[in-house]
């Protein structure tokens, strides 16, 4: 009987190995890296692990129908290891270097976490016949500079930072790599407000240029509904410290406003 309760006990993978990361630097930007070791510990009893992986995962919003929810997605995963024999209280010091997708959302401006934003590296520990053993770390994700120059602009122009999301599906006519895309909400200045609503920034980096689309939320009045105004232009990583780009965006807030019929 009590050989019984413990293959019982070992199934939920009580006694079982521990596994916990630990990361060199846990800040990073899209098309970056990220370096730690994994450390595993076996338990009271051997067992076999089947592999050992670690991936980034972040928060998605999923519209569903006429409904929307949350889920946690897993987006960019490498395998560390294949099969091994864990003995019990051995130790087992996994060493990587994990590749940030370039599309990867930020989290991180100013030294400020983005309101609703949420990123970790994950670990599993696929242990057979038991119950996988992982692990979350926080991971902060800066802007790349040509991201930071555009932020910036807008800031300058007034804007305010509102909060920021991924939302599951597709960008027309962009290179995107990933199954999601981040928007970043900003509230609009004085000059600005009583047209629009909330303006949307989503990034979408390659190595070779940076995509930015910009979305302007239309207030919609008594009579009228709220319309919304799409805008893209690439920035070459070479030249961005170049452009004014306070200037080139206050310009096409203006063009993209006075061809809906709104004016500052």
């Amino acid at each position: 009987m009590i050989v019984v309760f413990k293959r019982m006990m070992q199934a939920f993978g009580v006694g079982g190995p521990s596994v916990d990361t630990v990361l060199v630097n846990p800040n990073t930007y899209p098309g970056g890296f990220l370096e730690g070791t994994v450390q595993v510990v076996g338990g009271d009893h051997a067992v076999d692990v089947e592999y050992l992986a670690i991936g980034l995962i972040t928060r998605v919003e999923v519209e569903s129908g006429d409904s929307e929810f949350q889920a946690d997605q897993e987006f960019h995963r490498q395998r560390l290891t294949g099969s091994f024999r864990l003995d019990s209280g051995a130790r087992h010091d996994v060493p990587f270097r994990f590749d940030v997708p370039w599309q990867t959302p930020i989290t991180e401006v100013y030294g400020q976490r983005l309101h609703g934003m949420t990123m970790g590296l994950t670990t599993e520990l696929e242990v057979a016949r038991a119950v996988d053993k992982s692990d979350l770390d926080p991971v902060a994700v800066h802007p790349l500079p040509a991201q930071e120059r555009i932020l910036e602009a807008l800031l300058r122009l007034g804007f305010r930072f509102s909060r920021a999301d991924v939302e599951k599906g597709r960008v027309y006519g962009v290179d995107q790599q990933l199954p999601f895309y981040q928007e970043i909400e900003f509230h609009p200045p004085a000059q600005f407000a009583g047209g629009i609503s909330q303006l949307e920034l989503t990034f979408l980096p390659t190595p070779h240029k940076l995509q930015v689309v910009l979305e302007l939320d239309k207030r919609g009045g008594l009579f009228t509904e709220g319309q919304d105004a799409f805008g893209s232009f690439d920035v070459d990583y070479a030249t961005a410290d170049q452009v004014d780009w306070a200037s080139r965006l206050d310009q096409w807030l203006r063009q993209s406003a006075q061809r809906r019929g709104l004016f500052f």
